[in-house]
């Protein structure tokens, strides 16, 4: 029996998503023939070249011939205008973005080589001197990094002539989003799925054939990460129905696990045969059995299917997950790596980590040691089922990544890692004399002393990601995040006072949460980031899911929840009133505004409230606190040193 895994659009293109690589990696081992291929990466590359863009320009056309030029949007305006520049520049600059071209950065940095559409707009007039952005951003370096940044901006200009004139669902990182994120109907999908084919999905349909025809899979896995993944995961299942009609089509993933566990509506059985639920290691192995054996349909695990008309669910409860230090380590064979794209799409340093370079993806463990927190999803079981692997594996898996890939750069993506398990592979990778480049998420935990972030630092760790979320300490404890602002400003300054970039994910407009609160939060974020705390966050506004303590148990925190009244397909954000009246929207805006400043060292001396668009009361933080917390350092963080220790 032979398996063929797939990643569908859209996702990260400067690093494939490892779910495929897991399970390729895991079922290997059990001695299954598996290959895996990125569809996202694939479909984006073919599109942008010069025959691709003679498609678009094409369709283009046809979508706008009874417009006059100046009802064009701008993307669509540029392209016609200088459609030549467009394909004399795409695969040079897509070569220059995949690493195999540096010299042309020169060209690029000189504004002169690729036409600029509307993503150059934001170029000119931060930089009080010259007006410039990119030397405001990175100064007299960094050629490299400003070609990457203005390649990227070419990029998205090309991404959004084909979103406003070929297909509306495209976009880069993400496609149909809308179509699935806790969509309580299936209707508008199928609709899609059973309308006329245009040209994204038939360049995705043509691609899978091909695929298809090459392997000559028995099983066709489709992973559906994020919402944005569904309509092409469901694009491409149509696809290899009518081509290879005896290819059984799995359907799993983040989305799937999230979104779709009460699922009831038989029509996505039209395109797909089984839908698995959280990890795959065991759930595969037993659809294998059935397929191979014809086993019965209650042997399957964790597994939609359908039977007679009707959505079955079939689950044995006596069937443990297969452990964290079993499931092997990730294959990478079958994914281009030589093919994706290092973006530079924001200024935000961490977000320019993600999106730029290629990096091996681990886990220390599997979900969260916490499992607390009320905003979180901890009732599902990526996040619930606490499992860790140890320090020797993680480095042993290290070691076989970079045997296989010639890349020594790892992002961790736990839920949060455990600072147990991080400290004993920073030691581990040390005593080997490995030379590699990690980062990953954790919490802001009290155990991260001066001593130990030096540790982690020498190791090879360059940033860390964790939440701050309201920065408000009553709220912090109604959340049950189990961190004060203080003891976040001790942590972080530690991190970077070790060379380590720090990442703050913040949120607002949280159950009870007062504008004035808001306030507040952002008069914390301001002191943190001023004392050099942390460099990098982003602000998100919460959203209450039917997996977290406030969608299970919203009277605790004041809320009442308006589920709607049928979901028979994806079922995971849900609305809720609450009692405190807060313009959340208007704070949102003010609070990015505000942050994007701070991100770039400009408005610490501006009171917060500055930056709403609204009368709002100075906020009664002192103007020290941050100050006075990072010299008020507790007795237990005077600890011995860990090296100390070991000897």
């Amino acid at each position: 029996m032979k398996t063929l895994l797939c990643i569908p659009p859209m996702t990260q293109l400067n690093t494939p998503y490892p779910a495929t690589a897991y399970l390729t990696g895991f079922l290997r081992e059990q001695g299954y023939e598996v290959e895996q291929r990125d569809l996202a990466i694939e479909l984006l590359l073919t599109l942008l070249t010069p025959e691709g863009l003679e498609q678009i320009l094409s369709v283009v056309e046809d979508h706008y011939a009874d417009f006059d030029d100046d009802e064009l949007p701008d993307a669509i305006y540029q392209f016609f205008s200088e459609f030549e520049r467009y394909q004399q520049c795409v695969l040079p600059t897509i070569r220059f973005l995949q690493g195999k071209d540096p010299s042309l950065a020169l060209r690029i940095v000189s504004r002169r080589f690729l036409p600029e559409g509307p993503s150059f707009e934001g170029l000119e007039g931060l930089d009080e001197a010259t007006g410039d952005v990119l030397q405001w951003a990175f100064g007299e370096l960094g050629t490299q990094d400003k070609a990457k940044h203005l390649a990227t901006l070419f990029i998205d200009d090309l991404v959004q002539v084909i979103h406003q004139g070929v297909d509306v669902n495209f976009k880069i990182s993400r496609y149909g989003e809308s179509l699935a994120a806790s969509n309580p109907h299936f209707d508008e999908l199928y609709a899609i799925l059973n309308g006329e084919v245009g040209l994204v999905e038939a360049t995705l349909q043509h691609l899978l054939i091909n695929h298809l025809e090459d392997e000559q899979p028995d099983v066709l896995g489709i992973t559906v990460p994020f919402p944005g993944n569904m309509l092409g995961a469901l694009q491409m299942a149509r696809a290899c129905r009518e081509h290879s009609p005896n290819t059984r089509i799995v359907l799993g993933g983040g989305y799937v696990n999230t979104e779709l566990r009460s699922l009831r509506d038989p029509r996505i059985f039209e395109f797909v045969d089984y839908i698995i639920l959280d990890d795959g290691e065991q759930p595969l192995l037993t659809l294998f059995d059935h397929l191979k054996n014809d086993t019965p349909t209650a042997n399957l695990h964790r597994t939609f299917f359908l039977e007679n008309g009707q959505v079955q669910y079939q689950r044995q409860s006596d069937l443990p997950d297969i452990p964290h230090g079993e499931i092997g380590t990730p294959v990478y064979q079958g994914l281009p790596l030589e093919s994706y794209l290092s973006l530079c799409e924001m200024l935000n340093p961490m977000h320019r980590i993600w999106s730029d370079g290629r990096w091996n993806k681990l886990t220390m463990a599997h979900g969260c040691y916490w499992t607390q927190c009320s905003f979180c999803d901890i009732g599902l079981d990526y996040i619930g089922r606490y499992d860790e692997a140890g320090a020797d594996i993680i480095v042993e898996r290290m070691e076989k990544l970079i045997a296989e890939t010639g890349q020594t750069g790892f992002h961790f993506v736990d839920e949060a890692a455990p600072p147990k398990v991080m400290f004993a592979m920073a030691k581990k990778i040390i005593e080997k004399g490995l030379t590699v480049t990690w980062w990953g998420n954790i919490r802001f935990e009290k155990t991260f002393t001066p001593e130990r972030c030096q540790l982690l630092a020498d190791s090879g760790c360059v940033a860390i990601s964790g939440g701050l979320e309201v920065a408000s300490d009553r709220l912090l404890k109604l959340m049950k995040k189990g961190v004060t602002v203080e003891q976040v400003a001790r942590v972080t300054k530690a991190f970077s006072d070790a060379g380590i970039l720090v990442h703050a994910y913040l949120m607002y407009g949280f159950p009870s949460q007062t504008e004035q609160e808001t306030v507040e939060s952002l008069e914390y974020v301001r002191q943190l980031m001023k004392n050099e705390c942390i460099h990098s966050a982003y602000w998100h506004r919460f959203s209450a899911t039917i997996h977290s303590p406030v969608g299970q148990k919203p009277e605790e925190y004041g809320v009442t929840l308006l589920p709607p009244d049928d979901a028979p397909f994806a079922n995971n954000d849900i609305e809720f009133v609450d009692p405190v009246k807060a313009n959340h929207e208007l704070m949102g805006k003010g609070l990015k505004k505000a942050l994007y400043n701070y991100m770039h060292k400009l408005g610490f001396e501006q009171p917060v409230t500055f930056w709403f668009d609204k009368k709002l009361a100075k906020p009664k933080t002192p103007a020290d606190f941050i100050e006075k917390a990072l010299a008020n350092v507790p007795k237990e963080r005077k600890v011995i040193p860990i090296q100390q220790k070991a000897q």
